[in-house]
């Protein structure tokens, strides 16, 4: 059994440790967006599904010897891959530069194709061997249970979940990590090769060939009794499915508000895993009775955080809410899962089931939901389906509480608690839509416009841009002051001060101003005529609210100057530009690409900031938006501008509090006599003693951990 359980645990181990290295590299192609993860996962969740149904043909329908033959063979040609990828690519896994997309339409097939490419046949093989081995170890120990290897591969997955950013991150850079993971795949591949030779010369077969497609009338006595019946089987699939969408939707929830980073993907997905080593590792780990206590407690407390607002609750408090109501929720789908595991015998088509539902609920989520959804709907709909699931799988059970003499004394509260499961999403919608007059959500995230003081305080009436909970822009809409600019570009912040006290601003010369992310176009407000400002923004749903016929918004068709807005993602968009031979010789160049408060990790490396100098005209100001919640982004910064040899300085504006907002910006220069200028250096600020020096960021390295505050 020893053999088996480390083959199972470091294909596990691998399994979750290629997911996090394969999307953080590819994250940056794609805007940076949480949507980025949830493609990946449903790609991951798709080829589980694939492994387990290949496992489930192989053991149904082949000899032992005969299994093991066809998969040393799969085992040999996914070496062959890796050898391929590090000839050609020169380095495994990773795919070079020129496989970045080109634009923005149908990024989730791009990244459904670019990991089939990069990682897909190692990780078939790898989703194959849990229940492959399981299988074969059943054939080669007669009478020993082979479902506590599968906790055991749980714990192989959360081991390389929590490992990854805290070890592997911080201190390998991607390439570096893409070759140590090679070289335990080799070492994976060696192990499973042994096992595939040893099941091949002493398995017995669980199943004879062609016995699962024999007619049911063929089966006769306990035999046909142990045939899990079809309402089993749909519970297979759809307890799984529940705790994939509540996964997924609350990691998606989790993203929108803080970053995209592995860091934060870890958490619901080892809560996930938790659950599952829990409950296959010992039927007592889930008692139906706790955890429905614990269901309604975590309900209570998802209500008053929808309610309040992450603003007042905290987004510490809303994360550890939601996770414990993640957690809760996977308990309690994955313990009902375990009560009904079958015997050994259909132990791989139970699996097979298994993926089928996970996979289900990541078509759903990354798929279905962005589609017919405006808002988070998946999350409060995924809290339903597991209290109806559980309510079935309650009325299934003959010994449970609601099956006893006293059931319909406990039939009314659970009704009402199902009851109270519809009307706490309703709210929930309800509060989402007050006030809003526009709604868009497609792969980038959810936008909303709100209207706000329309009737009181009309001298405030106002439209105002929203993604998660984090403001994009506003702008009044009285005539007289909508060309105000506000909240976070007011006169007073560094992109106001470089604009306006920038040399050939204050001599009369135009300018050419570079914008990296539009929101609602403020800073279009500081256009003159003559000059131009072009507008970089990945989002088509932000370019349609802000400069479409039917916006709210009219910072861009007001401006004086030229505007042109360029749909793509900035940074490649810029290098294609330089590639052209079109440096675009920007006076100002404002970086403030920010998904809520999710940094943009790919555009802050030093290959970044390189296509960002190369686009300044000699004495020209890169501002660099520093304003978040919950990282500091300014040791990075101003390491980046250590490595070029820029000026550098920290613009803390302060606001009303109601149109301005208060704002942190940091202007790079190589010309130190520009903040040296009185407007300039009269509110700079230099290095602060807490930005300790960090490691250069690069497009190979990066650490978010080192930053969070």
């Amino acid at each position: 059994m020893l053999f088996y359980g480390v083959t199972i645990f470091l294909s596990a181990f691998l399994l979750f440790q290629v997911q996090l290295v394969i999307a953080k590299y590819i994250l940056p192609w794609f805007g940076g967006t949480p949507a980025v993860w949830t493609t990946c996962m449903l790609f991951f969740q798709l080829l589980l599904l694939g492994g387990y149904a290949y496992s489930h043909l192989i053991v149904s329908r082949l000899r032992p010897r005969r299994q093991g033959t066809l998969h040393l063979v799969l085992l040999a040609g996914s070496l062959c891959l890796l050898a391929g990828q590090l000839a050609t690519w020169r380095t495994p896994l990773l795919p070079p530069a020129a496989w970045k997309p080109t634009g923005s339409d149908l990024p989730v097939l791009r990244i459904l194709g670019l990991l089939a490419v990069s990682v897909g046949l190692p990780y078939f093989i790898l989703t194959t061997t849990s229940s492959l081995l399981q299988a074969w170890f059943a054939g080669t120990h007669p009478g020993r249970s082979p479902y506590r290897l599968y906790a055991l591969s749980n714990a192989g997955s959360l081991l390389g979940l929590i490992s990854y950013p805290f070890l592997v991150e911080p201190a390998l850079a991607l390439k570096a990590q893409a070759g140590v993971w090679s070289g335990c795949y080799a070492a994976f591949v060696f192990c499973c090769g042994w096992c595939a030779v040893r099941a091949a010369r002493t398995a017995k077969p669980l199943l004879e060939p062609g016995e699962v497609t024999s007619s049911r009338k063929s089966q006769k006595g306990s035999e046909a009794a142990g045939r899990p019946s079809r309402s089993k089987r749909l519970l297979w699939l759809g307890l799984p499915a529940c705790a994939s969408v509540l996964l997924l939707a609350t990691t998606n929830h989790i993203s929108e508000e803080v970053a995209v980073i592995p860091f934060l993907w870890v958490v619901p997905l080892g809560l996930y895993l938790l659950s599952f080593i829990f409950c296959f590792n010992s039927q007592r780990a889930y008692s139906r009775r706790l955890f429905v206590v614990a269901a309604l407690a975590a309900m209570v407390l998802v209500y008053i955080v929808t309610r309040r607002g992450v603003t007042e609750v905290g987004i510490a408090e809303d994360i550890w809410i939601h996770s414990f109501a993640l957690f809760v929720c996977c308990m309690i789908c994955h313990g009902e899962l375990v009560a009904l595991k079958p015997a050994p015998r259909h132990l791989t088509s139970f699996y097979l089931s298994v993926a089928a539902g996970g996979a289900l609920g990541g078509v759903f989520v990354a798929l279905v939901a962005p589609t017919i959804f405006t808002g988070l709907w998946e999350l409060p709909l995924g809290y339903l389906f597991c209290g109806a699931l559980l309510l079935v799988v309650t009325l299934r059970d003959p010994r449970s509480w609601l099956n006893g003499r006293r059931r319909w004394v406990w039939r009314a509260p659970a009704g009402v608690a199902l009851a109270a499961l519809v009307v706490a999403p309703s709210l929930q919608v309800k509060k989402f839509y007050d006030g809003v007059i526009r709604s868009r959500r497609n792969f980038y995230g959810i936008l909303r416009v709100r209207e706000e003081d329309a009737t009181e305080r009309v001298e405030w009436h106002r439209y105002v841009l929203r993604h998660a909970r984090t403001v994009h822009g506003f702008q009044f809409v009285d005539p007289a002051r909508r060309r105000t600019p506000t909240t976070y570009y007011g006169e007073n912040s560094g992109a106001g001060l470089a604009i306006l006290n920038h040399p050939r601003r204050t001599s009369g010369a135009p300018m050419r101003i570079g914008v990296v992310g539009l929101g609602v176009g403020t800073l279009a407000a500081y256009g003159r005529k003559g000059d131009i400002i072009r507008f970089y923004e990945i989002n088509p749903a932000v370019v349609e609210l802000a400069t479409g016929p039917d916006s709210c918004f009219t910072y861009v068709q007001d401006s004086a100057a030229k505007v042109d807005v360029v749909l793509g993602d900035a940074r490649i968009l810029m290098q294609r530009e330089l590639e052209q031979g079109q440096p675009q010789q920007f006076d100002v160049l404002a970086l403030d690409a920010f998904s809520g408060d999710s940094p943009p990790v790919h555009l802050l490396t030093r290959e970044a900031f390189d296509i960002y100098l190369r686009h300044l005209r000699r004495g020209g100001v890169l501002a660099v938006h520093a304003s978040n919640r919950y990282v500091n982004l300014a040791p990075v910064i101003w390491r980046a501008a250590e490595e070029f040899g820029l000026a550098c300085t920290m613009i803390n504006s302060e606001g009303d509090s109601e149109a301005v907002w208060g704002a942190r910006w940091i202007l790079l220069t190589h010309d130190k006599n520009l903040l040296k200028l009185k407007n300039i250096a009269a509110v700079a600020s230099g290095r602060e003693e807490s930005h300790k020096p960090i490691r250069l960021w690069t497009d190979d390295y990066s650490n978010l951990l080192r930053i969070l505050k």
